[in-house]
């Protein structure tokens, strides 16, 4: 058992290191978009949905660090992600949308090309919309139209089209 933990006594320590700093780590990037947030003028949910990703990209690096140190080669660790990425596919139909909406949202959240409260135009030329953004989330944006209609589209349909900007409403 003596010879089992002195021979493993690096990956050990390092271990500890990795798993102490998952707490502060999240903890420093959660200060810095709850920061962000507030000096961009985001929503608290907004802010929330963001640090929920952040947090969990940490949780995924951590995992992916201890298991490279315990001597998984990275070669395996990606066939493994690949084929849970394929299973979840298959299962869920729609999991690399969800992984475009979330990525979107990211990029929304940081890029802050409009805010809630902004009139917006979606140039389309099957269905323009003239609308007013209500709330941006971490899959979908939420849009009220002049006619009070409730238009929901997904971050990354959002990204792809042509949007005007107008003022944001008082």
């Amino acid at each position: 058992m003596l010879s089992i933990i002195q021979e493993n006594l690096p990956q050990i320590i390092a271990s500890a290191i990795i798993i102490a700093l998952v707490p502060s780590s999240k903890y420093i990037l959660s200060r810095v978009i709850r920061k962000y947030g507030v000096l961009a003028s985001k929503s608290e949910v907004r802010t929330l949905h963001m640090v929920r990703v952040v947090n969990i990209l940490v949780n995924f690096t951590c995992i992916v660090l201890l298991a490279i140190l315990w001597g998984v080669e990275p070669q395996n660790m990606l066939v493994a992600v690949s084929s849970i990425f394929a299973v979840i596919g298959v299962a869920l139909f729609a999991q690399w949308s969800i992984l475009s909406n979330i990525t979107a949202g990211v990029i929304l959240f940081f890029s802050t090309p409009f805010r809630i409260g902004d009139e917006i135009h979606i140039l389309d030329k099957d269905t323009p919309i003239d609308a007013t953004i209500e709330d941006i989330s971490t899959f979908h944006t939420y849009l009220r139209t002049r006619g009070g209609e409730s238009i929901i589209i997904p971050n990354s349909l959002f990204l792809q089209k042509i949007v005007s900007v107008g003022q944001k409403e008082n």
